[in-house]
């Protein structure tokens, strides 16, 4: 479970000068339970960026707190990272290896863990994004959508409790994001959380149990995916047309 309470988040005023900074998420309190696929969308400046780095401690919010499995996030930064895993918008924020494969180890080896078990997860991972047997593949080689795919890999690795990608289908081809989605799929069965951040639910809608909508930091929409589909257009999010069908073919959407 992730429990944000109250949280606001205020940045530097910068050009604008402004007294006490810009407030990009607005006193927002929200749960994520264990095994739900959450989706938080907004247009670009919304606060949902922002909002999702405090659950593990990217960011630290100027008032209200956030929990991760019931411990407090500020209490220990190592045990949240570890429990909410993160892939960011922009795969060359989170890439740190030279290679495919040493970059996907890279967490489970931080972890301590036995050689064949790091295998095990580095393939698991890299099947779950089309790129089976490219662990050797440099990544200054890569493309940027291959990019893109290696770091949600490097997340997957790491088997959290919790799930959050920001934007992750931007640069992928059809094959990619149809595994990445089966994927998710399997993570939510397994009482994983899966929180996915974008403003383009077309992927991601029929997957859903809930959407939350934000608009200039503040949650406005909190609802089940049928019923946020007649808001959230008018904050800027694109939603896919027969969402009726898509929700009966994928089982999901209330």
């Amino acid at each position: 479970m992730i429990d944000v309470d109250g949280v606001t988040c205020r940045f530097d005023g910068g050009a604008t000068g402004e007294a006490g900074g810009v407030v990009a998420v607005d006193d927002v309190t929200l749960s994520v339970p264990d095994g739900e696929f959450l989706i938080v969308a907004g247009a670009n400046g919304s606060g949902k960026t922002t909002l999702v780095r405090t659950f593990n401690g990217l960011v630290e919010p100027d008032a209200g707190t956030v929990a991760v499995n019931g411990a407090p996030v500020s209490d220990d930064l190592v045990a949240a990272r570890t429990a909410v895993g993160m892939v960011f918008q922009d795969p060359r924020d989170q890439l740190v290896a030279a290679t495919v494969g040493a970059d996907v180890a890279f967490g489970p080896e931080n972890l301590g863990l036995a050689h064949e078990e790091i295998d095990r997860r580095v393939d698991d991972a890299l099947a779950a994004v089309n790129m089976d047997g490219r662990g050797d593949d440099r990544i200054a080689n890569l493309s940027g959508g291959e990019r893109g795919r290696v770091a949600i890999a490097g997340a997957l690795a790491m088997e959290p409790d919790h799930l959050v990608l920001d934007e992750p289908f931007t640069g992928l081809d059809e094959p990619a994001r149809r595994s990445v989605l089966d994927r998710l799929r399997d993570l939510r069965a397994t009482g994983t959380s899966v929180i996915v951040v974008t403003h383009d639910l077309r992927d991601v809608l029929g997957l859903a149990d809930r959407v939350v909508g934000l608009s200039t930091g503040a949650i406005v929409v909190d609802d089940a995916p049928r019923a946020a589909t007649e808001t959230l257009p008018g904050l800027g999010v694109r939603v896919p047309g027969g969402f009726d069908r898509l929700s009966a073919n994928t089982g999901s959407g209330p």
